[in-house]
């Protein structure tokens, strides 16, 4: 059975400051959010042997993965697709200007598409290929996936088929999938703790 360990990136300023960021591609980690990196790595490498690590290309994420995967002692390999959900003119705005967004509903926020940007849905459709070719040529091996909130709860969607009791993950909050490709088990949350983010951040 393969496995696909998702990892969300460390904190970062804008998760500190609570902020769509400007600059979403740059980015950068707080030192918490490397120490957190660094508490991951340890507890993946005394539960699983991964072979590989792949990263968004975000640089938050670049850098949570770089640090895995330097305790590690792995190979790190860019995947632009998993980047984080593009906010567009939410941009620079506080995460809970969503909440008051015409058109956003709550109940359903996989739904809400804010202008220039997109919805959950669509982070969906650009990141479940991406995990499919992951699981497809790492049948029987153990891969680290780091990426965004808004990303995993993507990936938690395409695997389970649902957007309901998706799960919002912490600062390098690790979900287990395994599989036997095409087929996924439901997801593991390692740890009993849940974000206490917005499912709107990244």
């Amino acid at each position: 059975m393969g496995k696909l360990i998702l990892v969300r990136h460390g904190e970062s300023v804008g998760n500190r400051e609570r902020i769509f960021t400007t600059t979403p591609v740059d980015l950068a980690l707080t030192e918490l959010g490397r120490e957190q990196a660094r508490q991951a790595a340890e507890r993946i490498a005394a539960e699983f042997k991964p072979s590989l690590v792949v990263t968004s290309s975000y640089v938050r994420a670049m850098h949570t993965g770089q640090i895995i995967a330097d305790v590690l002692g792995l190979p790190l390999e860019v995947e632009h697709a998993l980047h984080e959900r593009l906010i567009g003119q939410f941009m620079g705005k506080p995460y809970d200007a969503v909440t008051e967004a015409p058109g956003y509903d709550p109940k359903r926020p996989w739904l809400w598409k804010p202008p220039e940007g997109e919805s959950f849905e669509d982070v969906c459709m650009r990141v479940g290929p991406v995990l499919d070719r992951l699981a497809r040529v790492h049948r029987e091996g153990e891969v680290i996936v780091v990426s965004h909130g808004g990303v995993m709860m993507s990936m938690w969607a395409h695997v389970t088929g649902s957007w309901e009791d998706v799960h919002v993950p912490p600062n390098c909050g690790i979900v287990l999938v395994e599989h036997r490709f095409p087929r996924y088990e439901r997801p593991r949350v390692l740890g009993a703790e849940r974000g206490d983010e917005s499912p709107i951040s990244g």
